[in-house]
């Protein structure tokens, strides 16, 4: 079985790369045969929907899947058919990341049919969805965060079923806060939260995978 986690930051060693390397072991820790693999969306060369409509055509033999052929087509047609894919991304202007949104375009719009009636054959896979933010619990339900993102995922809802997620707020962003223009943060309430509350947001990273491998293999 085949395990995906797509890295939405661009950052690949901090916050939502070692949330989603934790639900990885997640999977390992159910299914220790599992082949598992975190992809760093900022390391590949492409682009969003080209809005071809190859994977719309009518008997076309693209039908139900991108065919634009870049950096990302190979990873693509391996995500497909994999067993179950763990989304993560840094909140940037009350959303997921740019690239994020590129790679969801593509994943996804194969998948949806223009039509009443048809619908279009795909492997239905388990998603889920890491959310990490500079913003506190209180401030993110203030100012909406939570409704945008509940319209993101009707998107994964419609094509693969209702999504898992988790939020990782209050990030720790700088190994010193001095050296930015950061001063409405206190570097060591920050501190406190990266040392004490994230390990328990690892763990809960950690259960997505544990969730998402059991469902798998009852399923597979």
């Amino acid at each position: 079985m085949k395990f995906f986690a797509i890295n939405g930051s661009p950052r690949p060693k901090c916050n939502t790369a070692q949330l989603l390397d934790s639900s990885l072991e997640g999977v390992k820790s159910v299914l220790p045969d599992a082949d598992v693999e975190r992809i760093n969306l900022y390391d590949i060369d492409f682009k969003g929907c080209k809005s071809c409509f190859a994977c719309k055509r009518i008997n076309g033999r693209h039908y139900g899947r991108c065919v634009f052929n870049d950096d990302l087509k190979p990873i693509l047609d391996e995500v497909v058919k994999s067993d179950g894919v763990i989304l993560g991304s840094p909140i940037y202007f009350s959303d997921v990341t740019g690239v994020m949104r590129c790679f969801l375009e593509r994943f996804m719009f194969p998948f949806v049919a223009y039509s009443n009636t048809e619908t279009v054959d795909h492997k239905k896979m388990p998603v889920a969805v890491i959310y990490t933010l500079n913003a506190s619990e209180d401030v993110s339900y203030q100012i909406g965060y939570h409704d945008i993102h509940d319209h993101f995922e009707m998107g994964l809802s419609r094509v693969f079923g209702k999504p898992e997620h988790l939020y990782v707020y209050e990030t720790y962003q700088f190994k010193d806060y001095s050296k930015y223009v950061s001063d409405m943060f206190d570097e060591v309430e920050r501190k406190s939260i990266r040392e004490n509350r994230f390990p328990k947001d690892l763990e809960s990273a950690f259960e997505i995978g544990v969730r998402m491998a059991t469902g798998a293999e009852q399923h597979g």
